[in-house]
């Protein structure tokens, strides 16, 4: 029960699962058990990888990430360094908004170019359309 201590509940419950799975899949039980609780337990992989947990002797591990440490230090900035930033910052951001100005005037003009000038629809129009259909209708 000590090692239930240093794990999360996601990381026994993940632990469980795999152990559980590798059962399973026929793999050897790490603990003696009886065929009499066996039975008991109705041959229950979960609970026999419960059990196994609980007595320590799953050869499973947990690796959990880290954050990076930085070794450089943190130092305070002041008014006129913060101006500076925040003024390049300004200028970047001019430079990026009128780029995609003009990508978007180019892709525009790329689209006025492609396109079809399309009507509106008459209703003349349409009644001439469905005149033809008919007469060809007739002929096959």
């Amino acid at each position: 029960m000590e090692k239930q201590e240093h794990f999360t509940k996601y990381e026994i419950a993940r632990i469980l699962g795999a152990r559980a799975l590798q059962l399973a899949m026929d793999a050897p039980i790490l603990l003696k058990i009886d065929k009499e609780k066996l039975e008991e337990i109705n041959y229950d992989v979960l609970k026999i990888a419960e059990s196994e947990f609980e007595e320590g002797v799953l050869p499973i591990t947990v690796k959990r990430p880290f954050p990076e440490k930085k070794e450089e230090k943190l130092k305070k900035l002041s008014k006129e360094e913060i101006k500076k930033k925040e003024e390049e910052e300004k200028k970047i951001e001019k430079t990026e908004d009128k780029e995609t100005e003009e990508t978007e005037k180019l892709e525009e003009e790329e689209i006025k170019e492609e396109s079809e000038i399309m009507e509106l629809a008459k209703p003349e129009d349409e009644l001439e359309e469905e005149g033809t259909s008919e007469t060809e209708e007739e002929s096959i």
